[in-house]
């Protein structure tokens, strides 16, 4: 998940906690090393935002005022490789893509500074309440995507296949049914879900592999600002190689925000054509390109669902788990359509306790 910054706060800043002394004690050293060359008003230092992983960001002023404020990631290496981040900002950096630029790093000990693309992410922008009024924040994500995607090499990042597929979709079962249901998943359940997984797996590596986010949502993208165009692209350390069809999935069935489906459809077939002209594999039939979003869709919302009982039970962290009807709407949405899936769907609604019904309307949650 992704840091979603607040607007900016006044000075004075609520002051930064940290529960070790130690690493403290290494952030202020890092910190009084890295101050010659990049000039910053330390006094200033506010939390930023915090995420679903062990990371933090922090916004520190420049001593400059024109140069604005960066951010400093805060993660501890004993659970956070930053290496990915590096790695995957240089590549989107060379594809065109608006992408916080490293300007320092104490790789040992997990700090970064960073440049800082705003306040204010797509989410946070975001007129829930008139779909088209925002038309043109989702193009413009579109347009950073096809850039993404026609960088493509295969060989550069982890694939996307089918064992981290699997492994990703026993997270439901694991951690949503087992542990946040309480109801043991053994016999004709274990057998169901095998055979589904195994359909959605099979749907979902049919399509060309591209360069994958695997997080391109609204809370990932920050609002394009001054004389920049582009929308700014966060929480991209996870990316693989992987199908063409899931990053617009992410955007368009986001964890967060639900949209009719006819604005779905609009930018999801906008994207299409988009891409379609660039020589991107998508396909001639955009229904079957459709069916493979829904596909990859349903396979991201069972992994997320399962995220999701992790991070309450796991970690301590219960506000995401509130978002789960969401993704409970359009994991049976899906499951409706395809005859293949309807076991699945049945399998569910005995997990939810709700009556089985005719069909699902994929309006809002």
């Amino acid at each position: 998940m992704s840091p979603n910054p607040p607007p900016a706060t006044p000075f004075p800043p609520t002051p930064v906690a940290w529960a070790d002394p130690a690493r403290e004690a290494a952030f202020n050293a890092w910190m009084a090393g890295i101050a010659a060359d990049h000039p910053l008003q330390t006094a200033s230092l506010r939390l930023a935002s915090a995420d679903a992983s062990f990371r933090r960001y922090l916004r520190v002023d420049a001593a400059d005022a024109h140069t604005g404020s960066r951010i400093i990631m805060d993660a501890p290496p004993a659970q956070e490789n930053c290496r990915p981040f590096v790695d995957v900002a240089r590549l989107m950096a060379r594809a065109g893509l608006n992408v916080p630029e490293v300007l320092a790093w104490d790789e040992a000990n997990g700090f970064m500074l960073l440049s800082d693309l705003g306040h204010q992410t797509m989410m946070q922008a975001i007129d829930r309440d008139h779909p088209q009024a925002n038309h043109g924040a989702y193009l413009q994500a579109v347009d950073a995507l096809i850039a993404w995607q026609l960088a493509s090499k295969p060989g550069v990042l982890p694939p996307y296949d089918e064992a981290l597929l699997r492994r990703e979709l026993e997270l439901f079962p694991d951690w949503y049914i087992a542990r946040h249901r309480g109801i043991k998943v053994e016999g004709e359940m274990r057998s169901t879900l095998d055979a589904a997984f195994k359909h959605i797996v099979a749907q979902n590596l049919a399509w060309p592999s591209v360069y994958v986010h695997r997080d391109f949502m609204p809370r990932n993208l920050m609002v394009a600002g001054g004389s920049e165009t582009r929308p700014g692209v966060l929480d991209f350390q996870d990316a693989v190689y992987g199908p063409i069809t899931y990053d617009i999935a992410s955007l368009m069935r986001d964890a967060f925000l639900t949209w009719e489906e006819d604005f779905v459809l609009d930018v999801t077939i906008r994207y299409w054509q988009q891409a379609k002209k660039a020589g991107l594999p998508v396909g001639d039939d955009f229904g079957e390109f459709y069916r493979g979003v829904e596909w990859i869709g349903l396979q991201r919302h069972l992994k997320v669902a399962g995220i999701f009982a992790r991070l309450t039970l796991r970690d301590g962290k219960p506000q995401y788990l509130a978002d789960t009807p969401r993704f409970i709407n359009y994991i049976r949405a899906t499951c409706a359509r395809y005859r293949e899936l309807k076991p699945l769907l049945k399998l569910v609604d005995r997990v939810e306790g709700v009556e089985a019904t005719s069909g699902f309307a994929y309006g809002r949650v």
